[in-house]
This record gives C-alpha cells, structure tokens and sequence, in this order.
C-alpha cells in the first residue's frame, strides 16, 4: 500500500523550509476539527535556518545539471504493503525499477535501488488475524514472499527495508521529533469517513454512491478519533513554488497537472497517527497512539541508506546517497509521494527527491488489478509458467511506462513468441549453426573487417544510440523497440545475404559469406548487451552462446556496444537455442526456465503461499 517516492530530472541538492508561523488550515478542515489546546508550542523558527532564497535556489538548480561521477543513482519502489501476498501491480513496479537500475550500472554509476516492505497498521494486524497469526509471523512470512518472488524475476536489489526492522524505527522517531521541534505537529479531535483499505479519511465528494471508495469500491466507515497531525497546509507556498520551479519534479509531465490541481485545491493538514492501532511505531510523545502509515512507510527510502549502521542516525542516511534520484510508484499513490513526502522532508530540514514517477495500472479485463478486488494476476504464476525474461519483456515492450497497460494471454504469447524466440532466438540459433556447419564455429576475421563497406553497422549504432536515450528517459517500451530492430535488421540482413547459397559458390563468395556471420554474430553481440536491462538471463545465455563466460557477461559495460568486440579467430559455442516457443504441452511435461516448450493455458501446481486478505 505505501508507496514510494521518484526523483526529477534536476539534480540539484537543496532545501525548502516552512513558513515563519503555523499557517491557518483550510474552511474545511477547521470544521472538521476539534482542536484541543496545543500541546506543542511552536519554537520561534531562525529564519537563517528556513528558507534560502530564490536566487540562491535558482543558483543551485544551474549547478546541479552537472552531476559527479561519485553521486550515487538512488532509486525506490515503494514499500509494499504485506496484508497480503505480492501480485502483478508490486512486481511490475519492481521490474522497471531493475530494469532502470541495471541500465545505469552498465552507465558505469554506483546505484543504490531500494525495496521493500511496510508492515505496520490495522490492514496487516487484521490480515494476521484472519490467517491465525501474530502480525510479526504474517509479516515474516510475506515478506519472505516478496524477496522469493523478486529473486524469480531476477530483481537485483541492493537495500531490502522493513519497517519492522529495529533501525528503521530510530529512524522515523527521529524524524518525527525534527518535525514536532519545528512546530508542525498538534493534536487534534478527528471525525470524517474513513476507508480502512486506503487507510485515509475521504471527502464525502470523492466517494462513489453508498459512501464507497472509488479505489476498493467498499463503503467507508464514519470514524472519530484523537490523532496528532501534520501541518501540510503550512506548505501550501512551498510545494506550488516547488513545482513551479522544478516542472520536471513529478513525471510523466500529465501527472504534474494532477499535482498541481490538488495543491491549488488547498490542502489539509493530514492524521499521522492512530489511537487503535497497537501493531505499529509508538508516537514518542504519547505511548497510547503509534504513527500511521505515510509517516512510516515513507521513512523507509531514508532508513534503508542506513540499515547496516549500528546506530543509526538521519545523517547517516543523507551521507550515503540523499537525496534519491528516483522514485517509482503507482500513479494511486503519487499524492502521498508527490505532496506529502516533500512537505515531510521540508519540515524536518531535509532535501526533496530528484524525480517522481507515476506509472500507471496494470489491468486484467478492463478492470485495475488489486487484491481487495479479488482480479490479480499471480507473478507468481507467470514466471513458474513461462520465465523471467518472458514476463519482464512483455510487461516492460507492451506497456507505456507512465500509462495504463491491459494483459492478455494470447497477446502474451504471441508477442514473446515473436519477438524473443523468433526475432532474437532464432536468428543467432541459425547463424551459430552455420557457422559450425562451414567455419568450424570460429570466426574468420575482427567484426571491424568483417563490416567494411556496409551500411549495417552503421544501422546499428544509431539503433544502440536510441536504445541509450530511450533508457534514459525512462522510456522502456521504446527502448525495447529499438533493440528489438537491431534484431530485425540482423534478420533481414542475413536472408538478402544468403550466406548458406554463398558458402556453396566456394572461394570468395566463401570468404564473403563468412564475414557475413561474424556481422550477424557482432550484432547479437550488441543485442545481449543492449537487451540485458529488460531480459538479463536470455542474454546471459546469448553472451555465453557467442564464446564469452558469465564473469565477462556481470563486468561488461554500455561503452561494450560499441562496434568491433568479436575478434577473429574466437570460437563460438554449439548452437542451442537459447528461448523456446510457448507452446501447448501435456500436462506434467518440464516447463523450467531453460528452453524448453513452456505450457500455455495450462496452471501448473506450486505451493499455496499466504491467503489474500
């Protein structure tokens, strides 16, 4: 459920800080609430300390356009609530955000990329409940799952936080106390409907029919309680001036008018706290109440920079890469991510994320994909059926990333079919076999030699060269594409070759014919370093078919596509195909991750793991 946070493209490190006073809340809020006598008097706030001016700020923006090499790329998915099992929505937000980590190690960046778990509030000791476990034991047990599942979807994380985790809880409280010494922290009386999925309180204009989410499509429930809360509404200036002055803050750039449109619609100060719920992070200030979710949760981007500290501490976290470039999330999470965390984070003195970014939902037919709808779609289910790099190309190729994408089986199928075991698969399948059958799988010459006088290296470093910008841009399905036509124009250029007729002619048709496949083998070359972002194991398989070890494959960079790597005289693996066609099979037929005929339409029996709550 809690999501986390992305990074815009600037890089600059700087901070906002509140307004000299305790701004007034929102007409709404203040009919709403029942403020009590403020327990916390507002300490007199040294104006050296608040704010730096607009030039200042503008100064810093023009230097941060230039990052150092010694500048770690941070990036997040969200913490992912553990009331039930993950699906497809978590591991398609984990997925991209390997795929981004992978692409800027081969960029030859130090890359921290941060997941994990949530595991306080009432949803998860309620889901626990029903299961006839302690919350601790539901929550090993998920998110046990989690780290399983992320390991069959090759996800190379760095820093796996829970907020069970011990340091994790130095952390918020810390946190919290920075936020509660600057004045932004009161208690109040609250009453309103609150939705015990979203874990919100909801106005009464944004609910469906019934009072019920729009979200989870159940009623919310009128609810009354003593909280403390944060005074967002002190930020209203801060946050629109911020993304005035930083439009590339939250992305896709269609997601900034959502943003907008909510802060310019006034904001209320928001609960961050619950006096009913016990399985959580004690308020430090009154034992009796624990910190609701936002205030948790989101604390995990910080707590994981500091997990291997002994004793933990904020400043450890920003010495080891705050703030983070980039946060992944879902686009029902991004007013948490894009409004509250930077207000958080200017409260307690510390500097706001690079970039925001709002994918969009996965949908299953026609409707968003979620637990509490009962519509998932098992990650688990698709990767034991037809593998990682099956299920990671397809979701990565066919969705827009920032847009909302539909799965369908037969689209799956078909796509995968063609594009990995046809286009990329079979190609080096048949020029491997030619090569044993008439160069005794060695290469006759450097792959320089090989193109010269061909427009084909050419096509393909400009195809490489969109495949870099697209990854930049955090344009996957496009980058996918262009790697995708490496792969077609190696397809057609070796049937208007021909090299199996030319071999037959002798002599230098020979020759010709065999500088033919070291250009073909050149560019799987390239391909398997291109591709290894989206589809690592297939290319794993495709760089040790091509003669090189799995050593070489993990030290390989970007700067490795450029023309000319194979070298003549290099001997070629025996060819084998390195991904099968999906294909109808008898039931209780191999169907690992190896190539062999994966099953299709056909559930294959695993282990049930924890009941969906």
């Amino acid at each position: 459920m809690a999501g986390r946070v992305l990074v815009s493209p600037q890089n600059g490190t700087w901070f906002l800080f509140p307004l000299s006073s305790l701004c007034s809340r929102s007409k709404h809020i203040k009919d709403r609430l029942h403020i009590r006598q403020n327990l916390f008097s507002p300490p007199s706030l040294k104006s050296a300390m608040l704010c730096r001016c607009r030039s200042q700020l503008q100064s810093h923006q023009e230097q941060s356009t230039v990052s150092t090499s010694a500048e770690p790329f941070v990036l997040t998915t969200p913490l992912y609530y553990v009331n039930a099992p993950p699906h497809m929505g978590s591991a398609y937000t984990t997925i991209a955000a390997d795929v981004i980590a992978r692409f800027q190690r081969l960029q030859g960046k130090k890359v921290i990329f941060i997941t994990g778990t949530d595991e306080h509030g009432e949803k998860i000791a309620s889901a626990a409940t029903a299961c006839g476990s302690s919350p601790r034991e539901h929550c090993n047990i998920v998110s046990h799952a989690y780290k399983m599942l992320w390991k069959d979807l090759d996800i190379s994380y760095d820093k796996f936080i829970r907020t069970t985790n011990p340091n994790h809880e130095t952390i918020v409280k810390e946190f919290y106390s920075r936020v509660l010494a600057n004045g932004d922290v009161y208690q109040a009386d609250y009453e309103g409907l609150y939705c015990v999925n979203c874990e919100e309180y909801k106005d009464e204009k944004e609910l469906l029919e019934n009072n019920c989410c729009p979200m989870h499509l159940k009623p919310c429930i009128q609810r009354k309680e003593d909280n403390f809360f944060f005074a967002l509404s002190k930020y209203q200036k801060s946050l629109e001036e911020l993304l005035s002055q930083n439009p590339n803050f939250v992305q896709p750039s269609f997601r900034l008018n959502e943003v907008q449109s909510w802060i310019k619609s006034g904001l209320r100060d928001f609960s961050i706290s619950r006096a009913s719920v016990d399985w959580g992070i004690p308020v430090p200030n009154d034992k009796k109440q624990t910190i609701y979710v936002w205030f948790d949760a989101l604390l995990g981007y910080l707590s994981a920079l500091s997990q291997d500290k002994e004793q933990p501490a904020l400043q450890d976290a920003i010495s080891s890469g705050w703030p983070a470039s980039l946060h992944l999330i879902g686009k029902d999470i991004l007013r948490f991510h894009a409004v509250y965390w930077p207000a958080m984070l200017m409260s307690a003195g510390l500097s706001i994320p690079k970039l925001v970014f709002g994918h969009g939902f996965l949908t299953k037919d026609g409707m968003k994909m979620g637990k509490s709808l009962g519509n998932t779609l098992e990650p688990n289910d698709l990767v034991h059926r037809f593998g990682s790099d099956a299920v990671r190309y397809f979701f990565l190729k066919e969705v827009e990333f920032g847009s909302d994408g539909d799965y369908s089986e037969d689209r799956f199928i078909n796509i995968v079919n063609a594009h990995l075991a046809n286009t990329i698969g079979n190609l080096l399948n048949r020029t491997l076999g030619l090569l044993k059958k008439n160069c005794h799988s060695t290469l006759a010459v450097d792959s320089n030699i090989a193109a010269e006088g061909s427009a084909f290296k050419n096509t393909i470093e400009e195809l490489v060269e969109k495949a870099r910008v697209h990854y930049d841009n955090l344009s996957l399905s496009s980058a996918c594409e262009a790697v995708l036509e490496i792969g077609n124009a190696g397809n057609l250029y070796l049937d208007e070759r021909a090299p199996w007729s030319r071999f037959k002619q002798g002599d230098s048709s020979s020759e010709a014919a065999a500088k033919d496949l070291v250009v073909i083998l050149e560019a799987m070359r390239i391909i398997a370093i291109a591709l290894s972002p989206v589809a690592p194991s297939l290319c794993l398989r495709i760089y040790e078919q091509l003669g090189y070890s799995k050593d070489q494959f993990e030290t390989m960079s970007w700067g490795d596509t450029k023309w000319g790597g194979l070298k003549g005289g290099q001997v070629m693996a025996q060819p084998k195909p390195v991904f099968a066609r999906i294909e109808s099979i008898t039931e209780g037929e191999d169907v690992g991750e190896t190539p062999k005929k994966v099953v299709k339409g056909k559930r294959i029996p695993q282990s049930q793991g924890v009941a969906e709550a």
